[in-house]
């Protein structure tokens, strides 16, 4: 059974950092290009990074790029988004997923809410 969980958010203040973690279980994630999504109330989910399954090249969305930088640890099946200089902008519950996956467009994790005030 595919399972994501999300974990990391919180509040902090504009100028702030977080990281992020994304623990895969029942595939493994090595695998698969991994993306971080975002969703805001009222939005649809936005992307906002991804990571290559080999090479482990990286790409951003503009609006976060320069300030996030995600990364994997295979040994522990997990994927880390680190957040910083963070804008109330960036404010939205955040999840991982593995792009191109046959669950891809079924399943999500619960994500985890990430607050910047200003």
């Amino acid at each position: 059974q595919v399972k994501l969980v999300e974990s990391g958010g919180g509040l902090v203040q504009a100028g702030g950092s977080l990281r992020l973690s994304c623990a895969a279980s029942g595939f493994t994630l090595e695998h698969y290009a991994i993306g971080w999504f975002r969703q805001a109330p009222g939005k649809g989910r936005e992307g906002v990074s991804c990571i290559n399954s080999i090479g482990g090249s990286t790409n951003y969305a503009g609006s976060v790029k320069g300030r996030f930088h995600m990364s994997r640890d295979n040994a522990k099946n997990t994927v880390y988004l680190q957040m910083n200089s963070l804008k109330p902008e960036d404010s939205a519950v955040y999840y991982c997923n593995a792009d191109a996956a046959p669950w891809f467009d079924d399943y999500w994790g619960q994500g985890t809410q990430v607050t910047v005030s200003s």
